[in-house]
Parts: structure tokens; sequence; C-alpha cells
């Protein structure tokens, strides 16, 4: 097939180095544009020295309609109330847009407008880019919103569970730790090395904008309203999402019951690994895949489904490239053959 002409706008942030990252050794894939507002004028390599010799582009101030004309496919690598003011004008154009905010994930644009801002373009919709629930309708959109990091840990673990109604639907709890990279580029108090370096921190305990988002996937996959009570904290690594969900199943299961299931679940999908143990953020870093593990109490009543991506790669510029192949028609591995880094 013909390359695609590929465009990233937010090239200056985390996300948008790593599509860089993951672009250059794609080989159906041309990057033809690298923009944003910050950082315009100065080269990609510049702005991102791992790319030294490997990105040879200079970062651009964005014209969003000529960009959707000659652009295949546009990556906007931008905050949430950005996209929503950008994707419609670039989809004016041909090309196809992957959006890694938050502004087109969301089916019902009430509950958006509840946790973020009022929504400015809220007839555009696109479909939610999780492949292993919605390859079928990634395949044919213009538009895919590129799930949340934490979401996607979530509902990774707890999908088949869900599913099939094997567990009591408004009592999940979920514990997540993720690393200082999830805030972005741009330095703050927050993450700020001696302050973070040797502590733990909970934050948005019970108020996360991740959850209702969690909610409605795993609601759909449920095909009736499910509850999930979700609280992240920040630890000091850079990469990396350790998902813990706690649920009550509605019978007694054994560990190699549930096991079986997950297995045959994900049995076909090529990101998703199904393991004996417990994962660790150490085995999925710098990869797009999320490893999977279980754990049942003595009586069978309990079970503790833990997850572990990359929340740079499989848990946003990788998944988004996953989304692109399927767009496209590619093999949706193109592009993210690397195993994860270790140590």
């Amino acid at each position: 097939m013909d390359e695609i002409k590929a465009a990233v706008i937010g090239a200056s942030g985390y996300t948008g180095e790593e599509l860089f990252r993951i672009l250059a050794v794609h080989p159906n894939v041309k990057i033809e544009g690298a923009h944003a507002i910050r950082n315009a004028g100065r080269e990609v390599s510049e702005v991102h020295p791992n790319l030294r010799g490997i990105i040879d582009l200079r970062i651009t101030k964005p014209d969003y309609e000529k960009i959707g004309k000659t652009a295949d496919i546009v990556f906007t690598a931008v905050p949430h109330k950005v996209a929503m003011k950008i994707v419609p004008k670039i989809l004016r154009g041909k090309a196809k847009v992957v959006d890694l905010s938050a502004d087109y994930r969301f089916d019902d644009v009430e509950i958006y407008e509840r946790h973020y801002v009022r929504h400015e373009s809220p007839k555009i919709k696109g479909v939610y880019g999780l492949p292993e629930i919605h390859r079928d309708g990634i395949r044919s959109a213009r538009l895919v919103a590129n799930p949340g990091c934490f979401p996607t840990a979530a509902i990774l673990s707890l999908a088949p569970l869900v599913r099939y109604r094997l567990i009591d639907l408004r009592h999940i709890v979920i514990d997540a730790k993720t690393g200082t990279s999830g805030a972005g580029a741009i330095p703050s108090e927050a993450t700020h090395h001696p302050l973070i370096g040797s502590n733990v921190r909970a934050y948005a305990a019970t108020s996360h904008r991740h959850s209702p988002e969690i909610d409605q996937e795993l609601g759909k996959l449920a095909r009736k309203q499910v509850k999930v009570h979700f609280t992240p904290h920040l630890v000091p690594i850079v990469r990396g999402i350790l998902s813990t969900a706690h649920v009550f199943l509605k019978k007694r299961m054994r560990k190699g019951e549930i096991l079986n299931l997950y297995r045959n679940f994900y049995a076909h999908e090529p990101f998703v690994r199904v393991v004996d143990g417990l994962p660790e953020v150490n085995f999925v870093v710098g990869s797009n895949y999320c490893d999977i593990g279980i754990e049942v109490d003595a009586d069978g009543e309990r079970a503790v489904v833990v997850s572990a991506i990359d929340n740079l790669t499989k848990g946003a510029s990788g998944q988004a490239v996953q989304n692109m192949n399927l767009m496209f028609g590619i093999d949706e591995i193109e592009g993210l053959r690397a195993p994860p880094q270790r140590p």
C-alpha cells in the first residue's frame, strides 16, 4: 500500500515524542508534520534529544484545515479542551484523526461536561479506541477517541468478569499507581522529583475524571450500569501503571477457572498477556503490552485482578498507533513489535 502520511499535533509533549519514536520505525508511515504552539521553530530532535538522527523535522505552528487536507492520519496529542476546538477543522479535509484527549471519549456529552468543561463540538462523535473491545468500530472510523491510561488498564483487567456478569457490578474497587510522566512534560510541584522521589501520594481519591470513562465502557460490556470506586496514586517511577481491582464474585470460583476465562477471552489479542503470577510495571515498560494476573482468596468469593501497562505506550501513543493500523487495514502490530525494556 502507499505510505500513510502522518502528522502529529502536540509535538512538544511526552505523548508526541512517543508517537515520533514509534512512527519512525513503522514500515507504512511517513511522518510529514510536527506541529505545536510551544517550541514552534525548533527541531524535533532539539526538543526530544533521543530522536537525534531519527526525526529530521522542524516543529511548526499548526494550520488545522491545511493539515486535514494534506495528511492521511492526524494524531492530536493535545490537552483536554483543546481537541474539541481543532478536530472539527481537521475533519473538514480527508484526514482521519486519532485524538489522545478526553474530548470525544464519552457517549453522553453531559457526563463529559460534568467532569471537564462545556463541550464546543458535541455533535462530532468518535469511536472509543480500545481495540480489544471496539475493533470493528475502529476499522470504519474517521475519528477515534484514544482511551485514558488508567481506563485502559482497568477496563482490560475487568472485561471478562464484567462481560459475563460474574462479579458484583456495583462494588468494584480499583487502586491504581502511576508514574510521573502521566502528568505531562511541563514541570509542576506535584511531580517535582524532590517531592515525589521518596513519596507516594493519593489524589482525586473519590472524584477522578477517569472514573466515569471506566463506568461507561464496563457498562457497555455488562449491558447494565456498573459502578467503579477508583483511587489513583502517584509513585516515584517515570513510566507505567499498575492497576489493582478488588471484585466480589457472585459464585465461588477457583483461580484456575478465572485464568481459563481470561485466556479464552483474550486468546487472539496480540497485546494482552494473561500471566500465572502478578504483573509488574518492569515487565511492560516501553511496549504496547498489557499484562494481567489474578489471585482469588481462600473462600473463592473475592478476586484481585492486577494489570500493568506503560502509560505512554499502551496507555497513550502505542494504542493510538494500534488504532491507526486498524483504521488503514494494516496488521495492528506494525510499528509496535519492540519488546518491553528490562530492567
